[in-house]
């Protein structure tokens, strides 16, 4: 199982840069009502399907769940946010 926290980590960061990442984290996955490891497992599932057409830059990798509101701005609506950097695309025959 892939390590939620060294996905969004960068060696250069200070130990309080990370400290704070990790806590919208988890402030994060309390409102959405997500756990951290079924966002590693959607995650998982996504970068396998991307990896079937393209090769992946962990390096920027950032897969996040986020809380916004809905169009008529009533309900808050989860969100699944996802930057995932593309080396190249695979050729496929069809």
């Amino acid at each position: 199982m892939l390590d939620l926290f060294k996905v969004f980590s960068n060696e250069s960061k200070t130990s309080k840069s990370v400290a704070k990442e990790r806590l919208k984290l988890v402030l994060v996955h309390d409102r959405v009502d997500c756990s951290p490891k079924l966002l590693d497992l959607i995650k998982t599932d996504i970068l396998k399907v991307i990896a079937n057409y393209a090769e992946i830059e962990e390096d920027g990798l950032e897969i996040k769940m986020s809380k916004s509101r809905g169009e008529n701005g009533d309900l808050p609506v989860s969100a699944l946010v996802a930057n995932i950097p593309l080396r190249n695309i695979k050729e496929r025959k069809m």
